[in-house]
């Protein structure tokens, strides 16, 4: 069995790939996370190769102990960065070696992927994520029974186009590994799709 964090690094290697190769404009496009430009994304997923763990403690304290609060202000704060820098973040082995409190490598694994479809799939790019590594993320996801974002998977049947995973009974969704990925994370994808909500 492959461990998860193996495909950390070509995860984020790939991202930092993709917005060398496109207009600086793309860094102010909207992601899939809900008022979050690509820039907000990686500041926030960069977070870790920038903050000791002290830094990090002092972060939290500051927002009253609510990540939520402190992911915003980081993002908020973080995405004015040069975009050389948040590259090289991108590309740092200490954020590759990461692991979340508490998630080991599989939460490692499922922040990179998650976060780089909420770029490549608001901007219509192939997802940089082996697909090998979207299919580990949707077992995690579906283990849980989307009780990880809140989605519905009552009577769903999840089907990805571009392997042979399959999840589920009922009501047919179709779509990549990648785009399952998100309507799991409780994404709106582009074209409106999104799973029910709990």
């Amino acid at each position: 069995m492959t461990d998860p964090q193996s495909w950390v690094a070509p995860t984020y290697q790939g991202l930092a790939d993709l917005l060398t190769a496109t207009a600086v404009d793309t860094w102010d496009a909207p992601s899939l996370c809900e008022k979050w430009l690509v820039r907000h994304v990686i500041a926030h997923v960069t977070m870790p190769a920038r903050l000791t763990p002290e830094q990090f403690g002092a972060e939290m304290a500051a927002a009253g102990g609510d990540f939520t609060v402190l992911s915003d202000t980081v993002a908020t704060r973080d995405a004015s960065l040069p975009v050389a820098d948040l590259l090289d973040q991108l590309r740092s082995s200490g954020l590759h070696a990461w692991q979340p409190p508490g998630g080991g490598a599989a939460g490692a694994l499922s922040h990179a992927v998650i976060h780089s479809l909420d770029v490549t799939v608001a901007l219509d790019r192939p997802p940089v994520a082996p697909v090998e590594a979207a299919t580990d993320v949707l077992e995690q996801l579906t283990a849980s029974g989307g009780t990880w974002f809140g989605v519905d998977l009552t009577d769903v049947r999840l089907e990805a186009t571009d392997t042979d995973w399959g999840w589920g009974s009922g009501q047919l969704v179709r779509a990549d590994s990648g785009c399952l990925v998100a309507l799991l994370s409780g994404r709106t994808l582009p074209d409106g799709r999104t799973l029910p909500r709990c």
